[in-house]
C-alpha cells in the first residue's frame, strides 16, 4: 500500500508538473542540426533553463542555413540564428527582425604553421581561399583594411571562393598559401595541428577604429512578434547568458555536447569549446550598437536605410 501511495503521488507530481509546463508561453527556434547554436541551446534545454526563466523552448532541427531562414520568414518558427548582415538586408526589404546577441566570431583567417603570412601586407600576391563568397564579412573587413595599408588584394592576390570544407582541403593540398574561413572550420584545424591564426580577425575591427567584441551573429525574430512578446524575449535572453555562464565556466558541461560537435578528437574538441567560449559577446551597449551600425556600412548597406537601434536586442536592467 505504502509502495502504491508512493508511486500514485508521484504520478500526479508529475501530471501537476507537465500541466504547469504546459502553460509556459513557449519559443521555436529553427537551428542547424550541427551548428554552434545547438550547443548552447541544446545544453539550455538539457538544465531546463527555459523553465526556470518561465517559458518553453521548442527547437526545430534543420540540414541547412537556407532552411532555418526560410523557417524563420515563412513563419513556422518563432525565431532563427542569422548574421547581421542577412537581419540588415531583410530590414531593407521591409521585413524588419529583432537582432538578440548570439556570437562575437566573425572567422578566422589560417595559414600553415611555417607560413611567413602574419599580416595583411603579406596577402599580396597570394592565393587566398574565400568561404562565403565575395559578400564574406571576414573578405570584406580584411580588403577594407588591405585598402587602408594602400593595397588593393582583388588585384594583387589570386582569390579562390568554395565552401568552407573544400579551402581546408584546398589549403592541406598547398593549393592556396591562406585561407578566410569561418571560425568552427578554423577550430579543427587548429585542433588538427599544423595550422594557425595569420593574425586575429578581431585585429581588424581594431584597424577600423571598431569594438572588438561585436555580436555579428544573432537570434532574428520577426520585430511585430517581438514587439508583441517583449517578456518572452527578455525571458529568452536571459536563459541565454546563464548558458553561455555556465558553458563558460565548467569544462563538464561540454562533454555530454560532444555529439553534437561531430565527436571530435580530444585536441579538436578542446579548439570548439574554447572558440565558442571566446565568441560570447559583451553586453550590448549604444556603442556597440553604432559600431554595427557602422561594420554593416562598411559592408555595403546604404548608410541612410540601416536597421535602427531598437532592432539590436539590448537586456534590459
Amino acid at each position: 500500500m505504502a509502495a502504491l501511495l508512493c508511486f500514485l503521488l508521484s504520478l500526479a507530481g508529475g501530471v501537476h508538473a507537465r500541466e504547469e509546463a504546459s502553460d509556459l508561453p513557449m519559443l521555436s527556434v529553427s537551428v542547424l542540426q550541427f551548428g554552434t547554436a545547438h550547443w548552447e541551446l541544446d545544453h539550455l534545454l538539457h538544465r531546463e533553463l527555459d523553465r526556470e526563466y518561465g517559458y518553453r523552448l521548442e527547437l526545430k532541427p534543420v540540414a541547412n542555413l537556407p532552411a532555418s531562414r526560410l523557417a524563420v520568414t515563412s513563419g513556422s518558427v518563432h525565431g532563427a540564428v542569422a548574421d547581421l548582415l542577412w537581419a540588415q538586408s531583410r530590414f531593407e526589404a521591409g521585413t524588419p527582425y529583432l537582432f538578440v546577441p548570439f556570437s562575437s566570431q566573425i572567422g578566422d583567417i589560417v595559414v600553415a604553421d611555417n607560413s611567413p603570412i602574419r599580416s595583411v601586407a603579406d596577402l599580396a600576391g597570394k592565393r587566398i581561399g574565400v568561404a562565403g563568397g565575395p559578400d564574406s564579412k571576414g573578405w570584406i573587413l580584411l580588403k577594407k583594411v588591405a585598402q587602408r595599408q594602400g593595397i588593393n588584394l582583388e588585384e594583387s592576390a589570386e582569390l579562390q571562393f568554395a565552401a568552407p570544407p573544400l579551402l581546408s582541403q584546398a589549403l592541406k593540398r598547398g593549393q592556396v598559401d591562406v585561407i578566410v574561413t569561418y571560425w568552427h572550420f578554423a577550430a579543427r584545424m587548429r585542433g588538427e595541428g599544423g595550422w594557425r591564426s595569420a593574425f586575429g580577425m578581431a585585429d581588424l575591427l581594431t584597424e577600423l577604429d571598431l569594438d572588438r567584441n561585436l555580436p555579428v551573429l544573432g537570434y532574428v525574430f520577426p520585430e511585430l512578434w517581438a514587439r508583441d512578446n517583449g517578456l518572452l524575449m527578455d525571458r529568452f535572453a536571459a536563459s541565454l547568458q546563464q548558458a553561455k555562464a555556465e558553458l563558460a565556466e565548467s569544462t563538464s558541461y561540454w562533454q555530454r555536447l560532444r555529439p553534437l560537435m561531430g565527436d571530435p578528437d580530444d585536441s579538436v574538441f578542446a579548439a570548439l569549446r574554447e572558440g565558442f567560449v571566446a565568441g560570447t559577446p559583451a553586453p550590448q551597449t549604444d556603442q556597440r550598437i553604432a559600431d554595427l551600425q557602422r561594420l554593416m556600412t562598411l559592408t555595403g548597406a546604404d548608410p541612410d536605410n540601416l536597421m535602427p537601434a531598437h532592432l539590436f536586442y539590448q537586456r534590459q536592467p
